[in-house]
Order: structure tokens, then sequence, then C-alpha cells
């Protein structure tokens, strides 16, 4: 079993579990909400679709309130020798505990039937590379990112079934002052501190904006060097995978953090 508190501390990275929602059909239909980043599966067909997960991944399955119907699709799970825990609590006790959630109803059809597919333009610096990181840590893990020829997201959006982004003209786009990361946030009904702390510093990185934050200069030229680093776009998005990480992080527990030199001995730091 795993708590809420664990749950959220392993959000937003790369040990971040596989979630899943396995509330039944009606309660998970009822609902506004889902965690962040979760998919929902029935539980009386664990057995079938616990076959086509990743091995050697943990897996967290809530349910509401943590009791019967998340131990039954675990425990079904743990069969086939997946590393499953129920969420203690379920999705109740997570939203009690003020994880980060999304709304239901912004989540594109199909899903959940398949991942999510989401297009835009290729080349990219710092929405386009944020945006993806959001998708992938928040919203859908096995999201397919396409990068395609700026002129031909709207039409190549429609051949994939695909969610464009970052163009002029779509949902998922600038709004006035705010940039596409923003408008992700705030469509997804995703409210979380360090997320917005996130939003500024690329939101001034991206509008040449860079009195924001301090640190909206560092990503800008982190983000321009990853773009001359790279000719593949999904290659820079590996890049840009990690640069995001390591911002949510320090954000959520660095960021009171100094250096120095030299450095404090141990004794005078005490």
């Amino acid at each position: 079993m795993t708590t809420a508190a664990d749950l959220v501390g392993r959000m937003g990275t790369r040990a971040a579990p596989l979630v899943i929602d396995v509330r039944r059909r009606a309660a998970f239909a009822e609902s506004e909400r889902v965690i962040a980043g979760a998919c929902w599966r029935d539980h009386r067909e664990a057995a079938t679709w616990g076959r086509a997960l990743p091995r050697g991944r943990d897996i967290v399955v809530y349910c509401v309130h943590g009791h019967e119907v998340s131990a039954a699709a675990c425990a079904e799970l743990q069969a086939l020798g997946l590393a499953a825990k129920v969420l203690a609590d379920g999705f109740e006790g997570f939203v009690a505990a003020g994880g980060p959630t999304l709304l239901r109803a912004a989540m594109p059809a199909p899903w959940p039937e398949r991942p999510t597919r989401w297009v835009t333009r290729e080349r990219p610096k710092i929405d386009r590379l944020a945006c993806p990181w959001l998708i992938r840590r928040f919203v859908d893990p096995q999201a397919a990112i396409y990068y395609v020829d700026p002129g031909r997201v709207p039409e190549i959006a429609t051949e994939l079934d695909a969610v464009p982004f970052d163009v002029d003209g779509v949902a998922y786009a600038h709004r006035g002052e705010l940039c596409s990361f923003d408008t992700f946030l705030d469509l997804l009904g995703l409210e979380d501190p360090s997320l917005r702390h996130v939003a500024r510093i690329v939101c001034g990185a991206d509008t040449a904006r860079l009195d924001l934050e301090p640190q909206c200069a560092g990503v800008l030229a982190i983000s321009l060097g990853i773009a001359a680093s790279f000719a593949d776009d999904h290659e820079a998005l590996e890049a840009g995978m990690l640069l995001y990480d390591s911002l949510y992080a320090w954000t959520r527990r660095a960021r009171h953090e100094t250096h120095n030199w030299p450095p404090v001995p141990r004794e005078r730091a005490a």
C-alpha cells in the first residue's frame, strides 16, 4: 500500500509510478476529476489489461476509498508478477491530502481507451518542450507527441486524431500575456503551486519577459542550447524532459537552497 504523500512526492519525476483509476464505472462517470496522470480501467478485467502493463514499473491503483475494488485489482496485477500497490484511502483521501487532479471532461477522446496524441510545430525550444513534459508527467504518461511542419499542424492533427497545441487558433495556445503552458494548466484544471511557479518561468522565457522570475534567463539559455544540440526533435524532447524534471524538483524541494564558494564548514553551517 502507498500513501497519498508518497504518491505526490513521486509525481512529476521519472520515478513516478503508473497510476490506474479502477473506480467502478458508475463512480468514475459521476466524478468530475481524476488523479493527475491516471488512466481508467475496469477493475473486473485487471487480469486481462494487466498483461499489457510494463514490467519493472511501479503501479498504483486506486478506487474511491481504497477498499475492496482497488484491492481486488491490485491482487490480480500482483498475480501477474507486477509491482502493484493500492493507494491508501483512495481517490477521496488523495484529494483531501491536496494531491493534484485533472478535470476528466478536459481529457481528449478517445481517452482512456488509448493513449492521447498531441501535435505541434517542429523545432521545439521552450513551450513546445515544457508542454510535452507537462503532458507526460501529469496528463498521460503514454502520450504520443508529434512535431510537424508549422503550416500543417491543424490538418495533421485531424489525420492523426490528435490535439494541436502552441499554434494560433487552437485551444491549447497563448492567451494574452500567458503562454501555452499556462493554458494547459487552466483548461485541465490542474492546480499545483509548484507547477504555477514553473509556468511563470516558462512564460518569461518564452515571451522575452526575463524579469518575471530570476530563472527565466537560464531556462531560455538552456532551451536554446538544447535546440542547437539536437537535430532530432524527439531527442531534444528527451533533454527537455530532464530540464523540466529538474526545474519542477527545484520549485518543490530546493528553491531555498544556496551555493557559494568557499564552502561553509559543516560545523559552522550547523
